[in-house]
């Protein structure tokens, strides 16, 4: 209207200037235009003119380039400035003209209201798009139709975001109320309706463009945020929030560059608190504006999620990776123990994400858990490749007041005496323990048990591999390959192999693997000393646990037996010391019989006195273990003399019956065995059992050839002085207290003497 007026008020110009332009433009309307002859009128130069003026102003627009690159790498600040100037500017002259157009609407609106400067127009007139009839005097509503878009044009251009949203509410409801009372013609009302929808897309896309900027601060996108959801693109809203946070801690890892000599820990604790505290902030600023509607607490927990798994893999890629291939576990468990420590503090929030990242890290654990188990086992084998077998205090094991007590240096670690190689792997599997904090919350407690028991198993096989004679036999274990022992020589170092494996199995392991049990690390911090077995009936996995690692001690001891035995019972060529044919033969024999237990049997007696003696001192505080072995392996060379069914079949069934001497050195040997294995304490129910039943099965066959073997058969009494009195005999004690007898003494004559008259008897 205002350019109308200008036009009108300027008639007589504008008539002249067309009038001129219209004379000027007379020549190209001319049907005999030429069009060459034309341009070659209005330009005088040829054509090498002209290509030198072309070259010249190329010269020219390279010369002015160049010169503008350099003043602007010369004033490069000045030029930023001076942009960022225009910019702020350009902003200004906006708000200058949005406030002009208003102020023009306001002109145009008194002129109006008073009759100044109407407009003539022959239908009506059009202001804004809103059609308004000029045969009556505008309405209220008709007025406020004319200013509503200039003002909501200003409040745009002036991002007064509020006001813009009560304006464009405003103009809701004015339009549902014009529509339900038929106020306003259809349209007047759809020119109203259409140009709200357009002002709320313009200022939806205002406010996402506020939201998507870097720069925007936490109130200020928090604002936008709340105002586009009040616009009614909740959705959209909530998608550009969690976009935005996103974006931010995006923004702020570039500046975390981890390389391959960065600790991970401090990687991992830089990138998770980046990463969680932008997944906290996007919580809580979800929980303000949107409260706890279904949809978008499911799409902040499916962001969250995405964010944890982008943010999980990152931390195996730059942290746990290396350390997982290394064995690491240390390294790794505190990885993933900080990684935990962020990620639990969400859980305040509703966000429970420690399952998501267990399960990503789980792999890289038990990758790391493997490696170390692998590395304790090849340590544990390269030592034993040069043991001694000689039991030592630790190395490290010495008191040092203010130092803590820990994994290697515990309270526990002098008071029991290990070869070399298993204080390596006691220490290493106490190091192994120390951080198991991700193995519990992973539910790799179980899988960490039996990995350590396939690892012991494999140093017991290692153990049963160093015993002389078990080479050939023991060369197929699982897990001991190829791998090269020292071999104990003597029995000193053969039962030092025992005490390395029932110490690690009964006490040091166990204890380790109390810290797997959650409710026990206090007591166990408490009260290193305690003995664990009490403890630990309480958790059935880990006394199952025991039970196996308890195993596989006996299968070296069923080794170290097994080959004692052997070495009694057998010569080096392969005959037997322990045959039918040295109590048959006895009554063919004219020689006088002197009655004492059998060569084998004392060989027995004398090894299980010199292992005793040894034991004794190894097993400081586990006697009961040393007995167990004395009477395992004395049981082995009964069992073996009872399931020998050469001998019983000589005895049996033989071409010569088994006489009242050979039954008389029978029941003296089994009532020997059974005399010193009483003394000895290693009588078990079990061997006494077998030897009756040995001593039964010899009475049958002596009964088979008519003969009452309890007619040639003594009391009892008479044998246990014999025994007796050669028990004080081979242990080097000929004289023995309380007025025992020697057997050179003339009561051991009258034994003998008696044995033979009762022999006598039973001939007759």
């Amino acid at each position: 209207m205002a350019s109308a007026k200008t036009a009108r008020s300027r008639g007589t110009p504008v008539k002249e200037n067309g009038v001129k332009l219209e004379e000027g433009l007379n020549v190209f309307k001319s049907d005999k235009f030429d069009s060459q002859g034309y341009v070659q009128s209005r330009c005088s130069l040829n054509e090498k003119e002209i290509r030198q003026l072309c070259s010249y102003l190329l010269d020219l627009k390279r010369a002015s380039a160049e010169e503008m690159r350099r003043s602007v790498y010369a004033n490069y600040t000045a030029f930023i400035r001076t942009s960022k100037e225009i910019s702020d500017l350009e902003g200004e002259l906006s708000s200058i003209r949005n406030l002009l157009s208003t102020q023009a609407a306001l002109i145009h609106g008194l002129a109006e209201g008073v009759n100044i400067g109407s407009l003539s127009v022959s239908e009506g007139s059009t202001a804004n798009g809103v059609l308004i009839s000029e045969d009556k005097e505008p309405s209220d509503l008709e007025k406020w139709l004319v200013e509503f878009p200039d003002l909501l044009d200003v409040l745009l251009a002036e991002r007064r975001v509020d006001e813009a949203l009560d304006a464009l509410d405003e103009g809701e409801r004015v339009a549902a109320e014009a529509k339900q009372l038929k106020l306003l013609d259809p349209a007047l009302l759809m020119s109203l309706q259409n140009s709200i929808v357009e002002r709320r897309q313009r200022l939806a896309d205002q406010l996402a463009e506020a939201a998507c900027q870097p720069s925007t601060r936490g109130g200020e996108l928090r604002a936008a945020i709340s105002a586009l959801k009040r616009l009614g693109d909740g959705p959209r809203a909530h998608s550009l929030l969690l976009n935005a946070h996103f974006q931010r801690y995006q923004y702020n890892m570039q500046s975390l560059r981890p390389s391959s000599t960065s600790y991970g820990g401090a990687y991992t604790a830089a990138l998770s608190q980046m990463v969680f505290s932008a997944i906290a902030q996007a919580a809580s600023d979800s929980s303000a504006i949107f409260g706890k509607e279904t949809d978008y607490t499911s799409e902040l927990v499916m962001w969250a999620i995405k964010q944890t798994e982008a943010y999980a893999l990152l931390i195996k890629r730059h942290a746990l990776a290396s350390s997982a291939a290394a064995g690491g576990l240390r390294a790794a468990a505190e990885c993933v123990q900080i990684a935990l420590g962020h990620c639990s503090l969400l859980e305040a929030r509703g966000l429970a994400l420690c399952p998501v990242l267990l399960k990503l890290f789980r792999p890289s654990v038990e990758q790391a858990l493997e490696a170390n188990l692998k590395r304790i086992e090849e340590s544990t084998a390269a030592l034993a490749a040069a043991d001694d077998w000689v039991l030592t205090y630790a190395p490290t094991a010495t008191r040092q007041p203010g130092r803590p007590s820990s994994t290697s240096l515990n309270t526990t670690a002098f008071q029991h005496k290990l070869t070399s190689s298993a204080h390596r792997f006691n220490l290493m599997v106490q190091d192994f323990f120390e951080d198991v904090g991700p193995l519990l919350s992973m539910q790799l407690g179980g899988q960490t048990l039996e990995g350590l028991l396939q690892v012991f198993n494999s140093y017991v096989n290692m153990l049963i591999k160093a015993l002389p004679g078990s080479m050939e036999e023991e060369a197929n274990f699982e897990g001991s390959g190829n791998k090269i022992v020292r071999i104990a020589e003597n029995e000193a170092q053969q039962i030092a192999l025992l005490a390395n494996a029932s110490l690690l199995a009964d006490e040091l392991l166990p204890r380790a693997a109390m810290k797997l049990s959650p409710l026990n690390q206090a007591a166990y911090r408490d009260d290193l000393r305690r003995r664990s077995s009490d403890r630990q009936n309480r958790h059935p996995e880990q006394r199952e646990w025991k039970r196996r690692l308890g195993s596989s001690v006996d299968r070296l001891k069923d080794s170290f037996c097994r080959q004692h035995a052997l070495d009694l019972i057998f010569t080096e060529d392969g005959d037997s010391h322990l045959s039918a044919d040295m109590y048959i033969n006895m009554d063919g024999n004219v020689d006088e019989v002197e009655w004492f237990p059998s060569l084998i049997f004392q060989e027995l007696f004398v090894k299980l006195n010199r292992m005793a003696s040894i034991a004794a001192e190894m097993f400081v505080g586990r006697e009961r273990f040393a007995t167990l072995l004395l009477m395992r392996l004395t049981e082995t060379v009964i069992l073996w003399l009872s399931e020998d069914q050469s001998f019983w079949d000589d005895i049996e069934d033989g071409p010569r019956p088994l006489g009242p001497l050979g039954l008389q050195q029978f029941y003296l040997d089994m009532k020997f065995v059974i005399c010193f294995a009483s003394q000895g304490r290693y009588l078990s129910r079990n061997l006494n059992r077998v030897v009756n039943e040995i001593i039964s099965k010899a009475m049958t066959a002596f009964s088979a050839t008519g003969m009452d073997p309890n007619s040639v058969l003594p009391e009892d009494d008479l044998f246990n002085d014999m025994c007796q009195d050669a028990i004080e005999r081979l242990s080097g004690r000929p004289k023995a207290a309380n007025g025992d007898r020697d057997l050179n003494s003339p009561t051991a004559s009258v034994s003998a003497q008696s044995i033979s008259s009762v022999r006598s008897h039973g001939s007759s």
